[in-house]
């Protein structure tokens, strides 16, 4: 098998492709899960969660940061992330989950994008999916 990019965060994905069949998208129909690996080596898990007022909906990126910050874990001590959706080729963060990500994560860590086609796969840095951010830090 040729080496990837992608390959040395297979467990996080696969961390990622369980967490998504805990989802609830019954309006979209777009299940959703991430994995977000600690700085100890844990993995806390996240799905979306949706409303029948989207506005209400939450992404599987930050239910992952919003749960792992909740049960203690600090602010920019995430090494990485994995995202996987199985009903596209290839997943990315919406712009909320970008600023959240670049707020709460280390600022170099790896996202691990994923679909249903692992060829697309991709890894990306915080300042590649959101360069020029607003940032505090």
């Amino acid at each position: 098998m040729t080496e990837t990019p992608w390959t040395a965060h297979e467990p996080l994905l696969a961390a990622a492709r369980e967490a998504a069949g805990a989802t609830y998208s019954p309006y979209s129909e777009f299940p959703v899960g991430a994995a977000l690996l600690t700085a100890d080596g844990e993995v806390v898990h996240g799905c979306n969660v949706e409303n029948i007022s989207y506005g209400l909906t939450n992404c599987a990126e930050r239910s992952a940061l919003f749960s792992a910050i909740s049960q203690g874990c600090p602010p920019r001590s995430f090494t990485a992330m994995a995202i996987y959706a199985p009903k596209v080729e290839l997943i990315s963060p919406c712009g909320a989950c970008r600023q959240v990500l670049l707020e709460l994560m280390a600022p170099d860590c790896r996202i691990v994008c994923q679909g249903s086609d692992p060829a697309q796969t991709r890894v990306w840095t915080l300042e590649q999916l959101l360069p020029g951010a607003f940032n505090a830090f």
